[in-house]
């Protein structure tokens, strides 16, 4: 299955249609480069994180069942149990967690798509730092990495906030294995999307929005 096991389909597709359509009631978003997601295939998402609204947010716009790695400390009482059956995979913060790590392949393998926030934490989301999780999977799948800027939720305030997500071009990390080589391929990830994360900021100071 391109999704993990015991995951819903129907709720998985609900709960993308309220990430999609609520959300749209809380925030004005945009989505550009939407052409730019591999319709078939491996693939991980990176994306940067600044708010609680990123994921959902995500989960709703992309064209595919997306798949998220999230803090094993979300997945308590009835709302862990809705995140297991919509797909999602609880992962242990701060250490390599072998079984989210696994789960996680295991969807890469089948030919779905998982997402990660590669920065680890909630920050201003400019990525000044990433983990190596995404590109350990992106090579030990040979999936395609595919970066995400999302801009407007960070302490967003007023009424209808204006929200962007600008979709990166995929790209596939470069061969060789060992240590340096991942730190290499994490130096990457974390290089596109940061880079991302300025093009998305240059768009909206150009158009007067910050």
């Amino acid at each position: 299955m391109s999704v993990p096991q015991g995951t819903v389909p129907w709720l998985f597709d609900l709960g993308r249609w309220i990430g999609r359509v609520p959300y749209a009631w809380q925030f004005r978003i945009r989505v550009h480069g939407r052409d730019r997601v591999p319709l078939s295939g491996g693939v991980v998402v990176v994306a940067n994180h600044s708010s609680m609204a990123d994921g959902p947010i995500l989960f709703g716009v992309l064209p595919r069942r997306v798949t998220f790695l999230i803090k094993q400390e979300m997945f308590k009482g009835a709302a862990g149990y809705l995140l297991a059956k919509i797909g999602q995979i609880p992962v242990k913060r701060g250490e390599a967690d072998r079984t989210a790590l696994t789960s996680a392949l295991s969807v890469l393998k089948a030919g779905g798509v998982i997402g990660i926030f590669p920065e680890g934490t909630r920050g201003e989301g400019d990525v000044a730092s990433a983990q190596n999780g995404a590109a350990w999977l992106a090579k030990t799948s040979a999936a395609m990495v595919l970066p995400i800027a999302c801009r407007g939720t960070y302490q967003a305030k007023g009424w209808r906030p204006e929200v962007d997500v600008l979709i990166g071009e995929p790209f596939h990390l470069p061969e060789g294995k060992g240590r340096a080589a991942l730190g290499v391929a994490t130096e990457q990830v974390r290089d596109r999307l940061a880079t991302l994360v300025a093009e998305l900021d240059g768009l909206r100071m150009s158009e007067g929005r910050r």
